[in-house]
């Protein structure tokens, strides 16, 4: 194309490996210019962006990540889909130069296209970082002459080049890039080409699905049916991806100086952290100096906190009986809404630094060795080595680990692994953790909320094996994942991190949290005769009271605990919001409010005891997720069916478990 025949308005996808750093850049590019919908067919989210460069209009697509155009999971689908697009003018192919040789596979796949493509080296502060060095001379020579542009998305620095590059590569076009196979696999796909040509004289990418048809690649078979037996006697995949690796290792010793520096240290640190014995232990250890600093260090700063909503709490009450606001409505603010959603706030100390440990070992590189060391388990009980990444996000948050079942193949992994993804315990489950372990555990706190932890992984892995048994599944395949080099987490990647699970945490303070304290208040404080003074006669106690025979055998047979597990289907955090304002107290996590509410519980059940917390803390471990989740199981899963099943499951599960619990440690408490 000349540049007479120029568009104004051009479509750029931008294409990269996972964690590649394609969507910050992305952003940087675009801003807060965004429009999301689902792509057509699927529940994958397209993302577009509108940018601008002279006097051209641009369209970017951001698309999911993937390793290759070969298709198994539903991103791969996607991805593929919109490269091929006719629509799409330009691909920027986003590169972690700090891992050259894993991104160069989806390179080469894409340069056999024959469409435009522009190579954005993110991440070279890293690069430089480590002592590397990557020749950007002779890479591009090596890859056909292909634009290579060497930015940093996060620094927001080289971002002018790559849109020059993008419209300049756009008007003069792109060369068809020819790897050299050897002879007997160039023949056939000289032979493959000529029949895609004659079927389909209009095509563009003949090479690339000549090479597909070559790799028996299902897809591509599907979309154009030629006879190609005489040509295709086998499968070639597996030769045509060793030649393609081959290349790559030539481009890196070419082009990439001083790699081995940071290895040998990664090497070193990976004998025990991916050792076969020691992988799980020392990943547990790790888990445990997590949780003894967030309770330790999380309790050591939540004094702030309790002392800015004590004197808050007050000047409301003073301010409101200054003005003269009537008994109902002060009852409301103070004993409600101060008290469910104040006694939230008070656990941020506690939650942004098991965020920011997660956070860590997350930007690390560890979190990747953890999935690495688990996959083993994962084949044994049937689920896909994959499974673990979206179980690993549940301990964040479980609605986004559901949706990165996405990168699961088969639609079967994807339901069983939403089944046991419930069972990681969410940062909402972190405060029902902090004040019951802290009421009834004292010196074990840390123990008792990490025994949450454990359980609830090795309940999903036991669940993951009985389905398995029941449909009499195979052991799925081995997780394929490159282990990346150990890096100096980036403050500002972990302080997004942080800051964004702590935004989502006080989004969901002011209005789930919210709403929930309110409409509590009013059930414990109206009845049928209308306001009530004693809690005992309210709506809240009419259906705390229908639920006490189901939660007594797990020893929860109080009518407050029925409607504060009631009210936590709503988010987890409600069950401690419930807990204050069922027993009158303006913040549960305070010294002071776990006494009264400890007082409080032993005046109704003079017999609750730890045993009696622990079964509730196993209770809000395991029953129904919270209804956002369910609502997002609901949207993956396509299935009411399938969503009611595993609701029914977890609650079933959850009476179970803790009435298992409750009546064997009574048993041996008669005992002992």
């Amino acid at each position: 194309m000349n540049s007479g025949e120029k568009k104004k308005h051009i479509n750029v996808a931008c294409v990269g490996n996972p964690n590649c750093g394609k969507t910050t850049l992305f952003n940087a590019l675009t801003g807060s210019r965004l429009k999301v919908a689902n792509w057509p067919g699927v529940t994958v989210e397209k993302v577009e962006g509108e940018t601008a460069y002279e006097d051209t209009k641009i369209t970017l697509i951001d698309t999911p990540g993937i390793y290759s155009l070969t298709c198994y999971t539903i991103e791969e689908k996607v991805t593929r889909s919109c490269v091929m697009d006719d629509e799409i003018d330009v691909i920027i192919n986003i590169v972690d130069a700090s891992s050259l040789e894993r991104n160069l596979y989806l390179t080469l796949q894409l340069l056999e296209l024959g469409k435009p493509i522009v190579l954005a080296l993110n991440m070279m502060d890293i690069v430089k970082e480590r002592g590397m060095e990557i020749d950007l001379h002779r890479l591009p020579e090596m890859l056909g002459n292909v634009p290579v542009v060497p930015v940093s998305a996060a620094k927001r620095t080289g971002l002018d080049i790559l849109l020059h590059a993008v419209i300049h590569h756009y008007v003069e076009g792109m060369e068809e890039y020819i790897l050299d196979y050897p002879e007997v696999i160039e023949n056939k796909i000289a032979k493959l080409s000529v029949m895609m040509q004659a079927h389909y004289p209009t095509h563009s990418s003949v090479r690339w699905h000549a090479i597909k048809l070559l790799e028996d690649d299902e897809e591509v078979k599907k979309e154009h049916p030629i006879q190609v037996t005489n040509v295709a006697d086998k499968s070639y995949e597996k030769e045509i991806i060793q030649c393609k690796y081959a290349y790559i290792e030539k481009v890196v010793h070419e082009c990439l100086f001083h790699k081995n520096r940071k290895a040998a240290v990664t090497d070193k640190a990976d004998r025990v952290l991916t050792h076969p014995v020691w992988g799980i232990p020392v990943f547990l250890l790790i888990m445990c100096f997590v949780f003894f600093l967030t309770f330790t260090v999380g309790d050591a700063l939540k004094g702030v906190f309790e002392e800015a909503l004590a004197i808050f709490s007050d000047g409301v009450t003073g301010f409101l009986a200054g003005i003269g606001v009537s008994g109902w409505l002060k009852s409301l603010i103070v004993d409600g809404i101060i008290a469910g959603v104040g006694g939230i706030l008070t656990f941020i100390p506690n939650i942004c630094i098991l965020f920011l440990a997660l956070a860590i070992l997350e930007d690390s590189g560890y979190m990747a060795r953890v999935a690495y060391v688990m996959d083993s388990v994962m084949g044994r009980v049937g689920l896909s080595g994959k499974a673990f990444l979206p179980m690993i996000l549940g301990f964040g948050c479980t609605v986004p680990a559901i949706m990165a079942t996405r990168s699961l193949e088969t639609e079967h992994d994807r339901r069983k692994t939403m089944m046991v993804i419930p069972f990681m315990s969410c940062s909402a489950r972190l405060p029902v953790y902090v004040l019951f372990s802290g009421m009834f555990f004292e010196n074990y706190a840390v123990f008792a909320a990490l025994s949450m932890y454990i359980i609830g992984m090795v309940i999903a892995i036991i669940s993951a094996l009985v389905f398995n048994r029941l449909e009499k599944g195979k052991v799925n395949d081995s997780l394929l994942i490159e282990l990346p080099e150990y890096k100096r987490p980036n403050a500002r990647t972990i302080r997004i991190y942080v800051w964004n699970k702590l935004r989502d945490y006080l989004s969901k303070a002011g209005t789930t949290i919210f709403i929930a304290s309110i409409v509590i208040w009013f059930l414990l404080n109206f009845g049928v005769t209308g306001m009530v003074a004693d809690a005992a006669d309210s709506f809240g106690a009419v259906i705390g009271r229908i639920l006490v025979p189901v939660l007594k055998p797990a020893g929860l047979g109080m009518w407050q605990i029925g409607v504060a597990l009631l009210a936590g289907i709503s988010a987890k955090e409600v069950v401690v919001s419930s807990f204050a304002v069922l027993f009158g107290v303006t913040n549960a996590n305070s010294a002071a409010g776990m006494s009264t509410i400890l007082e409080n519980v032993h005046a109704v059940n003079p017999d609750f005891g730890s045993l009696n917390a622990y079964c509730l803390m196993l209770f809000c471990l395991l029953y129904v997720p919270c209804i956002a989740t369910v609502a997002t199981i609901k949207k993956e899963s396509g299935s009411w069916k399938f969503t009611l099943k595993m609701l029914a499951f977890e609650l079933l599960l959850a009476w179970s478990v803790s009435t298992l619990v409750f009546q064997l440690g009574s048993l041996l408490q008669g005992l002992f």
